[in-house]
């Protein structure tokens, strides 16, 4: 993850997490090319000539690894952070916060 900036907080600075969020993921190219194949899959396959649904089952065949990557990474999370000394961070990765836990979500 590259780093756009760099917050220093005094040492024991508490803050209160006042939202959390759940967003989709950016999707690379390779994901929607796979979910546009499948879904003419789905929905002409079955009448495809037989070399042309071979060509696209290869063609998801293919593209299934970055598909299946991208579901097992689900939903990103962020969160609206309202820090004590009145600092907010709104729409922040939550991966970038831990609690005294040591886990934020």
């Amino acid at each position: 993850m590259p780093v756009a900036g760099f917050l220093a907080l005094a040492a024991g600075t508490a803050g209160t997490v006042e939202r959390v969020d759940r967003v989709e993921r950016r999707e690379s190219h390779g994901v929607r090319e796979y979910a546009r194949l499948k879904s003419l899959f789905d929905s002409f396959g079955h009448a495809m000539p037989e070399g042309s649904r071979r060509q696209l089952e290869e063609q998801l065949a293919a593209l299934d690894p970055e598909w299946t990557a991208h579901q097992e990474l689900g939903p990103g999370v962020t969160v609206r952070v309202r820090f004590d000394n009145g600092f907010v961070l709104d729409g922040t990765p939550a991966d970038l916060f831990a609690d005294a836990g040591g886990d934020l979500c």
